[in-house]
């Protein structure tokens, strides 16, 4: 990055500007602060220059705690060390360790009264971090598994370190409405894997050891991908580590539910069930190590009041011998966090410091499921949640939805309106006034299909009623394909976005007052 020359040009700029008022005006007006001074020296060339690194074949697609992505946070934190740019740690420690786990499927047996059943056939475990053997005389059957507000499966019900037993659906009236809600719509309770996951959260929220859920069908759908998944190698994921389940979740037959229960399919009464039951896990889980980057600019007025902007450093790896590099994905945001870091630095450095802190993330497992984003809210915050003002987000801004094809000069804007009138304002008013851009909601509108709202870092810091924006250019064909490279990529879009997210930026961490949080979730 040349930084010599764009501090020589804004100060001879900065001189320009307030020269003709320095008898008169008293030195704190002296110049009113041009932010385009600053956001100008986000180029399309420095941008290029970055991305053709960060996303070349040499980083080996920057999979979570492989080679590459050690290369990829190595390469962020000697950007940031040469820009002046510091860490909120320690000298040069720029890493915040995300402690994550590969999980890969145990091997379990199962015994009732002395029979052995038989995994894959009789059985599936969802997974378990330690190897542990389970003996029990009895067992809670809890009917549907089901709690709800016009219906309770565990009332009068301690399962508090309890292997309980559930069946798939959900209780019906005589008139075929269900129980839950009166209707004959289908619920969380009966649909598919929505209705597992509701039931688990039951079990786990009050303290479950183990749950056996009885669903033949979907024991024989998971049974047939688990088995393939392991003949291909790929029968693991990867987990934060900090954040297992403690309770085992196993999906489990007819034969072995009817085992511990004879008339189970009919039966609609939760009890204890005295049985002889032994459950012995293996676990092959293995310790994967990896880190978020960070970088901070402290606040010259209000330094306790933190900016976050993030991006994800991460991306598929090498699949089958293919590098993917994820130029857009999400090489794309994480350059752009790079160049706004330098416009905030020279900004500061010629006396324009942002009056809030400005906190630069880089997260790692965004592709394993947001992990590195969740470990820096629910876990290891560096910043309290409470004094963050913002989360402005950005995964792939570098492309052209097909869609969008006859109107280039857009973005779509995920999130801005969802917890804070403030930000969404502030938002449309650096965009009207500085880049022009096309903003596009399409994917902002609550019965979005793909639910993009749920699907990147800044979803971590809106659970916890922090306001984000989400940019995003929208898929296209090598999204998430190793045809993802540098030379596709629409640097004169990427240079006027990477904008965008400057001035709002700038607008946040400058303003007299913080925004309000005025549509907070409950």
């Amino acid at each position: 990055m040349k930084k010599s020359l764009i501090i020589a040009s804004i100060a001879l700029s900065l001189f320009a500007c307030g020269s003709s008022q320095q008898q008169a005006t008293p030195p704190e007006t002296i110049v009113s602060v041009d932010p385009t001074v600053y956001g100008n020296t986000i180029t399309s060339g420095e941008l290029k220059e970055l991305l053709y690194t960060f996303a070349s074949d040499e980083f080996e697609g920057r999979d979570t705690g492989s080679k590459g992505q050690k290369m990829a946070v190595e390469f962020l934190k000697d950007q940031y060390i040469s820009m002046g740019v510091p860490s909120p740690f320690s000298g040069d420690n720029y890493f915040q360790d995300v402690p994550l786990i590969n999980q890969k499927s145990p091997e379990t047996d199962i015994t009732i009264n002395g029979i052995n059943f038989e995994n894959y056939t009789d059985f599936v475990t969802a997974g378990s971090a330690s190897s542990q053997t389970i003996t029990a005389s009895d067992i809670v059957y809890a009917g549907y598994g089901i709690d709800s507000e016009n219906y309770s499966s565990y009332t009068g019900l301690d399962v508090k370190d309890k292997i309980v037993l559930i069946k798939s659906g959900e209780p019906k009236n005589d008139d075929g409405t269900y129980v839950t809600t009166g209707t004959k719509e289908d619920t969380k309770w009966s649909v598919g894997r929505q209705a597992l996951s509701s039931k688990r959260e039951v079990a786990k929220t009050k303290g479950a050891k183990v749950l056996l859920v009885m669903d033949e069908p979907y024991l024989k759908m998971v049974s047939n991908f688990m088995q393939a998944a392991a003949k291909s190698g790929r029968n693991s994921r990867i987990a934060l580590k900090d954040k297992q389940d403690a309770m085992i979740q196993i999906l489990i037959s007819e034969k072995l539910g009817k085992a511990l229960l004879a008339d189970i399919e009919t039966n609609k009464t939760s009890k204890d069930i005295a049985t002889n039951l032994e459950i012995k896990v293996t676990s092959h889980s293995e310790d994967v190590h990896s880190e978020n980057v960070l970088a901070f600019i402290k606040g010259s007025e209000k330094p306790d009041e933190v900016l976050v902007l993030s991006a994800h450093l991460d991306h598929e790896g090498i699949k089958d011998g293919e590098i993917y590099n994820g130029a857009d994905d999400d090489g794309s945001g994480t350059v752009a966090l790079l160049e706004i870091a330098e416009a905030f630095k020279l900004a500061q450095a010629a006396g324009h410091g942002p009056k809030r802190s400005i906190l630069f993330l880089h997260v790692t497992g965004e592709e394993k499921g947001l992990l590195g984003s969740s470990y820096y809210t629910d876990v290891n915050p560096v910043f309290p949640l409470e004094n963050t003002i913002a989360n402005l987000n950005i995964d792939m801004i570098g492309r052209i939805d097909p869609k969008r094809e006859g109107d280039r000069n857009y973005v779509y804007l995920i999130g801005s309106d969802k917890l804070s009138t403030d930000l969404h304002n502030i938002s449309e008013e650096a965009n009207s006034k500085y880049t022009n851009i096309t903003l596009d909601y399409t994917f902002n509108d609550d019965n979005d299909p793909n639910r993009f709202y749920f699907r990147s870092d800044h979803y971590n810091f809106a659970k916890n009623n922090v306001p984000v924006i989400f940019y995003f250019n929208g898929t296209h064909d090598d999204y998430h394909r190793p045809t993802d490279t540098p030379d596709k990529i629409e640097y004169d879009l990427l240079e006027n976005r990477t904008k965008l997210v400057f001035y709002t930026a700038w607008k946040l961490a400058n303003r007299e007052n913080r925004i309000i949080v005025d549509k907070a979730s409950q």
